[in-house]
């Protein structure tokens, strides 16, 4: 009996000890999960009133007919602030740009960012945050403002790339996701810059 005792004592040590390991783990890791975060937000309803981007019309029900409309809802549901086509381009014009007070992420893979980015624009690769956090970060603290920016539409790492940040310590007040995305960029016939950042190599605009 004594025996039995002693064996369910040491189990329930072993389980203590591999469950605390875990969460020190888990607070560490820039992947860690927040435990007072609720990862399925979707049936959340958000009390902040959505600013019009477009003329979308929103039906009794609280659906969104305009995609992008529904992608800036999406955002402040998660808390997140939304950066529309001509503010984006105001940022971009902005001195403060030029001086690193204005950071411009681009969250897509290699592939997609060596095709072409916002010029200047840092690449953010949300799936491989331990390559790219510790020069991102130090830069996001000093900026005045962050706009991070994937394909747009239905991609959403540019709002898992914010959401990251945010946990890692960026102000929440300086983050801005371009809901129109690059593509929206691209469409609005912006400067496209290609190749690694900096380059100042560009993509003729198509006629």
């Amino acid at each position: 009996m004594r025996r039995a005792r002693t064996v369910i004592l040491e189990a329930a040590l072993v389980a203590m000890a591999g469950l605390v390991f875990a969460l020190a783990c888990n607070a560490l890791s820039p992947r860690g999960l927040r435990l007072s975060r609720n990862y399925f937000p979707g049936d959340r309803q958000s009390s902040a009133p959505l600013r019009p981007a477009t003329n979308a019309i929103a039906t009794s029900q609280g659906a969104v007919d305009n995609p992008l409309a529904a992608t800036i809802q999406r955002l402040e549901q998660h808390g997140l602030q939304a950066a529309r086509s001509n503010e984006v381009t105001q940022l971009f014009q902005d001195p403060r740009y030029e001086q690193g007070l204005v950071v411009f992420l681009d969250a897509r893979d290699d592939q997609h960012y060596k095709t072409g980015h916002i010029p200047g624009a840092w690449q953010f690769d949300r799936y491989r945050p331990e390559q790219f956090l510790p020069t991102l970060v130090p830069l996001c603290l000093t900026a005045e403002k962050v706009v991070v920016y994937c394909g747009g539409g239905a991609c959403e790492d540019s709002e898992f790339a914010a959401i990251m940040l945010r946990d890692v310590g960026v102000p929440r007040e300086k983050l801005f996701v371009y809901a129109g995305g690059f593509n929206e960029w691209t469409n609005n016939r912006l400067p496209v810059e290609t190749g690694v950042r900096l380059s100042r190599q560009f993509l003729k605009p198509t006629p």
